[in-house]
């Protein structure tokens, strides 16, 4: 085992013994609850999301979002405008994640990681993370060669995980759970 594979291995067990973000709080703009039906890993999370003066313009109503209530991780969840044009004019952001969950290291070290790189960025920053990392999964264990690698931050540790297809699923729970409420935070502030 090389010493980057090390450091990645050290990366994923740090985060799955210490869970960053662990422990629902109240006030969340939006919510998730997901399972893997392979292993029964499971996680609810809570985003909480700092409009601002994003309700003048907002985010180009729930036309914008092409299906994202459903938690689609294979496409981009949020986008900048809406049907209508529209352009974002105040982006909301992330104040902070919350969780709850079980499951293997791979799952838990996974929330954990996205929990911290997500928190502080705007709502459409953290969808191209979650891209990014689904992306990641998707790329054999190799990885990604762009600027995404270092981007992605501790959440890169993860490369190895895509050689084992079974687990891929694991790391993508807490993925698939941010974008799925930061859909619905969304689309309930349009409302």
């Amino acid at each position: 085992m090389s010493s980057l594979e090390q450091l990645y291995q050290q990366v994923i067990l740090d985060h799955a013994r210490e869970r960053h973000a662990y422990g629902l709080r109240e006030g969340a703009a939006g919510e998730s609850f997901q399972v893997n039906p392979t292993c029964g890993d499971e996680v609810r999370l809570r985003v909480h999301i700092d409009f601002g003066s994003a309700g003048d313009g907002g985010i180009g109503g729930a036309d914008s979002f092409g299906g994202a209530g459903g938690g689609d991780v294979g496409s981009g969840v949020l986008t900048g405008a809406g049907a209508s044009g529209r352009e974002v004019s105040a982006r909301p952001r992330i104040s902070g994640v919350s969780w709850e969950g079980h499951g293997c290291s791979i799952s838990q070290a996974s929330i954990s990681v996205m929990s911290d790189l997500v928190t502080g960025t705007d709502v459409l920053t953290a969808d191209a993370f979650a891209e990014s990392f689904r992306a990641l999964m998707h790329h054999r264990g190799e990885p990604l060669g762009d600027s995404r690698d270092e981007e992605l931050g501790d959440a890169a540790a993860f490369v190895g995980v895509a050689k084992y297809p079974a687990r891929v699923k694991c790391a993508l729970l807490g993925w698939m759970a941010l974008r799925d409420a930061l859909a619905h935070a969304l689309v309930k502030e349009e409302s």
